[in-house]
């Protein structure tokens, strides 16, 4: 789920942290991508022409396998290093998370078998997918095959995916989940798995750069996130996300909301019950993640005949695509990272007057103003 709005507060308090840029403006970089994340995207998107999953003779699903081959095969093709890196146990504290899900699925199934149109039976069954133990099998095989190195997490995989960019395994951790910059990636990547059909530009934040811009600590951002709801509580009903950054600046720290809005000052608000955000901040602040130090990734070349014989032969994929598939392997696996211009020069950042006049010119642009019965943008 990741944290709601917390996008939206980022693009709004701090703009120059979030940079947009075709997926050629990584060349050169490796980055540990959520698997789990990325397989349920190729079983939503990845379909058929009457919109049913892509499936093997004996029927089963084949979508994850092939949106995992060829979106990673054009990451490489940009000369993009991925790894990949798979949920382990949930946290106890999200089994509240897990329930509410269990429950909307159920519901979903109702609401299937009432359906009679074939466009609602088809949006219906989009929200039954679910990545199953099978899924990630298959997929940890196709990649080790591919020559692509996959983690597995002890934990979230977006805690792992950032402790590999913090201990400098990668650059960047990319996942759609905006919870990962609370694990203090040093950048998160988002739509880096995405179709190229979508056109949707790769969105990279910087996590400094935001807690900067924000003026607040990465305590003081993980306190916001919570506020604004996360995977393993509850938010403070009536909290909006403008109102839980105002409240994090003026009173610092969840302990001080508490015991603020517990004092009876706004009775619109009300704290969970035992609300356990205490405990919810450890799992940011110190995640369940193997050490960057103690893992190795390593890329290899991928074997073809191994490939040929699972995707084509039990999967049912092209042969010929798939061998053609194996060539762009090679030719963007087999050399080592090169260097990148930016890694010779010192880049200065900005000042916060500087940022602060750019955030200004920012908001105004995207202010609208209605004239002659039309919207049109502000100009900068």
């Amino acid at each position: 789920m990741g944290i709601k709005g917390l996008n939206g507060i980022i693009m709004e308090s701090a703009p120059l942290a979030v940079r947009r840029s075709e997926m050629k403006a990584f060349f050169g970089r490796k980055v540990a991508i959520d698997a789990s994340m990325s397989l349920y995207q190729f079983l939503i998107a990845v379909r058929q022409q009457d919109g049913g999953q892509l499936t093997d003779a004996e029927g089963g699903t084949t979508s994850h396998l092939m949106g995992m081959f060829y979106r990673t095969l054009r990451m490489v093709d940009n000369g993009i290093k991925p790894c990949y890196v798979f949920d382990g146990a949930p946290p106890a504290l999200k089994q509240h998370e897990l329930g509410k899900r269990t429950q909307r699925r159920a519901e979903t199934e109702q609401r299937l078998k009432e359906a009679t149109d074939l466009a609602e039976k088809a949006k219906q069954e989009r929200r039954l997918v679910k990545v199953s133990k099978e899924h990630n099998e298959e997929a940890k095989k196709l990649l080790g095959l591919m020559g692509v190195p996959y983690v597995d997490a002890p934990g979230e995989a977006e805690a792992q995916c950032a402790e590999l960019a913090k201990g400098g395994k990668v650059y960047a951790a990319a996942s759609e989940d905006m919870d990962t910059l609370c694990y203090k990636t040093p950048y998160l990547l988002r739509h880096l798995t995405f179709s190229e059909a979508k056109k949707e530009p790769v969105q990279e934040i910087d996590t400094l750069a935001v807690l900067d811009a924000m003026e607040l600590t990465i305590e003081q951002f993980v306190d916001l996130g919570i506020m604004l709801g996360c995977d393993y509580c509850e938010s403070i009903r009536g909290v909006g996300p403008v109102t839980a950054l105002k409240l994090i600046r003026e009173h610092k720290s969840l302990e001080g909301i508490v015991q603020y809005i517990d004092s009876g000052s706004n009775e619109k608000w009300k704290v969970p019950e035992n609300w356990p955000y205490k405990e919810v901040r450890k799992l940011f602040l110190d995640p369940d993640v193997t050490p960057a130090s103690e893992i190795t990734l390593k890329w290899e070349p991928p074997q073809e005949e191994e490939l040929v014989k699972y995707l084509c032969g039990e999967k049912l994929f092209s042969e010929e695509r798939v061998r053609s598939g194996v060539k762009r392997l090679r030719a963007g696996l087999k050399s080592g990272v090169q260097g990148r211009l930016d890694g010779f020069f010192k880049v200065v950042p900005k000042t916060k007057e500087q940022q602060a006049a750019a955030a200004a010119r920012a908001k105004a642009a995207r202010k609208t103003t209605k004239k002659n019965g039309k919207v049109t943008k502000a100009r900068r």
